[in-house]
């Protein structure tokens, strides 16, 4: 097997690796929608609970029912506050019926029940954030670097295991992504969305910014030793296995959160 195809090969598992590992952050985090489907008086009626929005009024969360019959009731209230619990009944528009989550400010929380004919959908209450709304301009670059960032890695990583040549210059690529997409993107998606541009390490909890920041400080650490001494191999394999760890934690766990129990009591919901 010639070089050209072998590195062909490194490229295609990077990549098929690194798409795995994205879609796992999407999926896992506690902004993905909850699905399921149900089935009432021998209809199959399919949901989509949603946990975050960046509309700008109230986000509205809607069910496919053909059948008119089958009634919704919609209870809500926000989360971390001590407001009491607040039930409405779901309106008809065409084939949905439909529910108003009421609007927040950005990482403001609402957690909220559907029910279909007394029948709960979801048995724990489904918290749904608020964000500012990011600008492509902002968004796009920052998903396609920090892709590119976990694709390196891989490829230095599997080149440090095969003992191939470029472990450095790919480890180099590693940091360049990582520090584009997370140390200036990063924070300009955080300012949109949330009002603030660092919320973790050592200003809040912030997991997503916290497991950046242990991501590029690590791989700086093995392009320092590699520098050094490119006979190091070990390292970039150390950096991997802690942004693996790391990126195993769901996206946006531990995310900027307003706590309404510090609010004033006249701040209700809508």
């Amino acid at each position: 097997m010639n070089q050209r195809f072998k590195t062909i090969l490194l490229f295609f598992f990077a990549f098929l690796f690194t798409a795995g590992l994205a879609l796992y952050q999407r999926m896992s985090g506690p902004t993905y929608p909850i699905r399921g489907k149900i089935v009432i008086n021998g209809e199959t009626i399919k949901y989509q609970l949603l946990r975050t929005s960046d509309d700008p009024g109230d986000q509205k969360l809607k069910i496919k029912i053909a059948d008119t019959s089958i009634k919704g009731e919609f209870m809500f209230r926000r989360f971390k506050s001590h407001d009491s619990w607040t039930i409405q009944p779901m309106t008809r528009e065409g084939e949905y019926i439909v529910a108003f989550i009421p609007h927040q400010p950005p990482a403001g929380k609402v957690m909220y029940y559907i029910s279909l004919d007394g029948k709960q959908l979801n048995p724990d209450p489904t918290i749904l954030r608020y964000k500012g709304a990011v600008p492509n301009w902002v968004i796009i670059p920052h998903v396609f670097f920090i892709f590119l960032a976990m694709f390196f890695a891989v490829v230095a990583v599997l080149e440090a295991i095969f003992k191939r040549k470029n472990v450095y210059l790919y480890t180099w690529l590693t940091v360049i992504f990582f520090f584009v997409s997370g140390i200036i993107l990063g924070p300009l998606t955080q300012k949109f969305a949330f009002g603030a541009f660092w919320t973790g390490w050592p200003f809040g909890h912030d997991l997503t910014d916290n497991k950046t920041l242990a991501s590029l400080i690590i791989w700086v650490i093995a392009l320092v030793v590699l520098r050094k001494n490119r006979e190091k191999r070990i390292w970039p394999v150390i950096a991997f296995i802690v942004m693996l760890v790391v990126f195993m934690i769901p996206h946006s766990v531990l995310g900027s959160e307003i706590d309404y129990t510090k609010t004033p009591k006249t701040e209700t919901v809508k």
